[in-house]
């Protein structure tokens, strides 16, 4: 499920951090990607949209069918300046990364990982579970302070909920409604999955900006409707969000602080300049030891090299 971004998705560019619009709803429709074995519906980054707060990429994967032996089938390729948050409602994903980290991880689960300097990782079939695969990844660009760190890996079994008027919430990343993940953050954001029934009121902070993800069913916001394919970004100057709900929905909530550094996106990396970037993609290429080895049957994914060479 994770990247790569290509040019339609961003040019590769540095994207110069602004502020966002003040409050609006802005519908933007998603990318369809091939990623591994999937097409998955690339909400971010978009041309007109890089970034809500520290989010810089968000891809529904799904509904599909897996077998016990093919799934995601994504192998081993690197990140750097940038975590990874696999969240799903449906299904079963194994994660192996070159910490040597294996996770199966299931609805209601959180995998989080960090790239920091560098890391590695594949999505692979379980060995075990058949049946319906759904569920988001979205990445998180590091700060200048964290952006060189190590690589590491976090599995969160069990994250707060906080009861809403129509449904649930469940608190992946930061704080929501009195409840707060225990997951890592490295920037003051927010992500939450909201289970809907029926109309919802949404607590928000004013100086952040937000946008929502629809993974099943539909919503309103201020008189417009939306769906899975698109993305609605909010913006910022709200304290709270009136969402219409008149079917069951499953919907993803991100927010954050402004990101207030330049991003440079390009293959499944996260840099400042072309520099970090041709760095690393040497690395890659060359096997060297920043990205080390991760123990999968799947293929080792090699890398084009950058579009501006």
């Amino acid at each position: 499920m994770s990247g790569p971004v290509t040019a339609a998705d961003a040019p590769p560019t540095v994207a110069e951090a602004g502020r966002p619009d003040h409050a609006c709803v802005e519908i933007t429709d998603s990318h369809e990607a091939r990623v591994g074995e999937f097409t998955v519906r690339r909400a971010l980054p978009r041309r007109g949209r890089r970034t809500v707060g520290a989010w810089c990429f968000a891809d529904h994967m799904g509904p599909a069918t897996v077998t016990e032996d093919q799934g995601l089938d994504v192998g081993p390729h690197p990140h750097i300046g940038l975590q990874t948050v696999t969240w799903l409602i449906d299904g079963q994903v194994l994660h192996r990364d070159s910490l040597g980290s294996e996770q199966v991880i299931e609805p209601g689960q959180l995998n989080l990982m960090t790239a920091g300097h560098g890391i590695a990782h594949s999505e692979e079939a379980t060995g075990h579970y058949r049946g319906r695969l759904e569920g988001i990844q979205l990445w998180v660009a590091q700060p200048g302070r964290t952006r060189h760190g190590d690589g590491a890996f976090e599995h969160h079994g069990e994250l707060p909920r906080a009861e809403l008027a129509g449904g649930v919430a469940t608190v992946l990343l930061g704080e929501f409604a009195d409840e707060r993940s225990p997951a890592r953050c490295d920037t003051p954001l927010v992500g939450v999955d909201l289970d809907l029934y029926g109309p919802a009121a949404l607590p928000l902070r004013a100086d952040w900006e937000y946008a929502l993800i629809v993974l099943e069913g539909a919503l309103g916001i201020g008189g417009q409707r939306l769906a899975p394919g698109r993305l609605g970004y909010l913006g910022e100057d709200r304290t709270e969000l009136a969402l219409d709900v008149r079917e069951p929905c499953r919907a993803v909530l991100l927010g954050g602080a402004p990101f207030g550094e330049p991003v440079l996106m390009w293959w499944n990396f996260v840099a400042r300049t072309r520099e970090e970037i041709d760095d690393a993609y040497r690395s890659w290429r060359d096997q060297d030891e920043r990205f080390g080895q991760v123990r999968s049957p799947l293929p080792r994914i090699p890398a084009r090299p950058p579009s501006w060479h």
